[in-house]
């Protein structure tokens, strides 16, 4: 499976301590080298800067060979978006909003922090509540609500 992401769910999973759940699920991930920008800043969380100074063999670097311009997005979904689209990559790994509709609007099939949390507890890589117990615990902008109700709805389609 050829996966492309951006940097904000990297960022969550290093700083919940379940990256490792990406090689299981995807085999490996690619990135443009705006990401791994994006990841090497020196105001990063320590595990992100650990992470990106001895990046594992699953964790590609490729740059796209043109970058659309798409208003209000950053350097590092715009390049996401445009090396998915290159690579007619399986998946796009993004959470901001603009970035998901940018990716809708482009056919390019997209999951964000949560998708990869149920994936990863679907193949018992993880217990869901912890996951996103920690992800409540970081500066990841995302809903305790949706979080909440996104448990709800797993456990609730589990098989007892």
């Amino acid at each position: 499976m050829l996966v492309v992401a951006d940097s904000p769910p990297l960022i969550v999973l290093i700083n919940i301590g379940h990256i490792n759940v990406l090689p299981s699920l995807f085999g490996q991930v690619v990135v443009p080298p705006e990401v791994s920008a994006e990841l090497n800043k020196a105001n990063r969380p320590e595990a992100v800067q650990r992470f990106i100074a001895a990046t594992p063999g699953w964790f590609l670097v490729r740059a796209a060979s043109k970058i659309e311009s798409i208003p209000s997005l950053h350097a590092g979904e715009l390049a996401a978006i445009s090396l998915a689209q290159e690579l007619k990559a399986d998946l796009l790994l993004i959470d901001e909003v603009d970035g998901r509709k940018a990716a809708a609007a482009r056919h390019v099939p997209f999951t964000g922090i949560i998708g990869v949390l149920e994936s990863a507890a679907d193949r018992g890589l993880l217990d869901l509540q912890d996951a996103f117990s920690r992800v409540k615990q970081t500066d990841f902008w995302i809903s305790h609500e949706l979080l909440n109700e996104r448990l709800r709805l797993y456990l609730g389609r589990r098989p007892r």
